[in-house]
């Protein structure tokens, strides 16, 4: 077996996952933009990471919906699933471990636009490994 045929399979084998990774940082891009708008405006941080996570939450369900897991079912439980999977990691997850990574950044950064970014990026990596996970297993279930 070639080498090319090998890292054809292994691609194959973990699509779900790359497309999983492109949805995600360009939510990504879409939720740091608002928030970084939100907090130069004069939000508070995790008020403005609410908004921010909320408009990139409605982008997210139809990207991976249609592109992500290819799902083309009409389930109408569907989106109060993402709902409840994404918003437990948004509001939840990400809030938490922005302020523990804020609390620990601080004794080390006195850039508290640059710790906002590491915090945020730090809680993104917490809840994208949540939602990929119980979207896979819970939200997306493509029956073929």
């Amino acid at each position: 077996m070639s080498q090319k045929s090998n890292l054809k399979k292994l691609l194959n084998k973990h699509s779900d996952k790359i497309r999983f990774v492109l949805v995600g940082g360009t939510n990504t891009a879409i939720d740091l933009s608002i928030l970084f708008v939100l907090k130069s405006i004069g939000l508070n941080a995790i008020f403005s990471n609410y908004i921010s996570t909320s408009v990139a939450l409605i982008f997210s369900f139809f990207a991976n919906k249609k592109f992500t897991f290819k799902d083309s079912s009409n389930d109408k439980t569907q989106f109060i699933k993402f709902l409840g999977v994404t918003l437990f990691g948004l509001w939840v997850i990400q809030p938490v471990v922005i302020w523990l990574s804020s609390q620990g950044l601080n004794l080390a950064i006195n850039n508290d636009k640059f710790i906002l970014l590491i915090a945020k990026l730090i809680a993104t990596c917490f809840s994208l490994t949540w939602n990929y996970f119980l979207y896979k297993k819970f939200v997306y279930i493509n029956k073929k």
